[in-house]
């Protein structure tokens, strides 16, 4: 029990960190709709927890479109943008497989009606990824608000600073301290670690076309590697 709680406790920082990426400028606060929009929070929530247990799946999927937003130009909703020439960050390769996009429309389209022009797309993703992890049996973690939606969407930037299943270690941890994170950020917003699950094609070539014996990469704890070609990536 005690290091289920400390695994808590590190999950809680980490989220807490990622949510501030790029935020300083738009002086975060708890309750920041408060005065503006007084129920914004409890819409999201109440959404949320009407929608997300019959599709459980998403809150990994929403999870991973925050972090995607996050590493690249701060958490400014950029990742939703559409462009008609297919060169936002959504058109990036990293990009192509997010998923939720319509729930996001729809969280903001209840926030429009409560109130016009005030609740940030940049907010409600951040939201929505806490909320679908709380529902789903995640933690919590406080979420300040008052985030400003980007206007600059660029596929190049996206394709550049969201880490790939196939990058090697080193250049995975270089792209998460540029973003100020470290080595346990780096594990426990990589590879489904947190919530969700990896896919074999993210795995297979260590497991089938490296130097090691049979094929598996030398690196990769070789009874691991044996489980998953027998077991799970065949």
């Amino acid at each position: 029990m005690a290091g289920t709680s400390s695994a808590w406790i590190v999950l809680v920082v980490v989220f807490g960190v990622l949510a501030l990426i790029g935020s300083a400028q738009a002086q975060l606060q708890m309750n920041f709709y408060a005065s503006s929009c007084p129920k914004a929070e409890q819409i999201v929530l109440d959404y949320v927890k009407q929608h997300i247990p019959n599709a459980p799946s998403l809150a990994a999927s929403f999870l991973r479109m925050h972090f995607h937003d996050c590493i690249v130009r701060g958490c400014d909703a950029s990742v939703l943008l559409n462009s008609t020439s297919g060169q936002a960050e959504k058109n990036a390769v990293p990009n192509l497989t997010l998923r939720g996009f319509d729930f996001i429309e729809r969280v903001k389209s209840l926030l429009e009606a409560e109130c016009p022009g005030v609740v940030s797309c940049a907010d409600i993703l951040t939201l929505v990824a806490r909320d679908s992890v709380v529902t789903t049996g995640g933690p919590f973690w406080n979420v300040p608000t008052g985030r400003r939606d980007g206007v600059i969407s660029n596929i190049t930037e996206a394709n550049t600073n969201i880490p790939s299943p196939f990058h090697n270690f080193t250049t995975f941890l270089t792209l998460f301290s540029n973003q100020g994170l470290n080595l346990t950020d780096l594990v426990l917003l990589s590879g489904g670690h947190t919530i969700g699950i990896s896919h074999c094609p993210a795995v297979s070539r260590r497991l089938y076309n490296s130097t090691g014996p049979g094929g598996i990469d030398p690196t990769m704890d070789s009874e691991y590697a044996e489980n998953l070609k027998a077991n799970k990536c065949k």
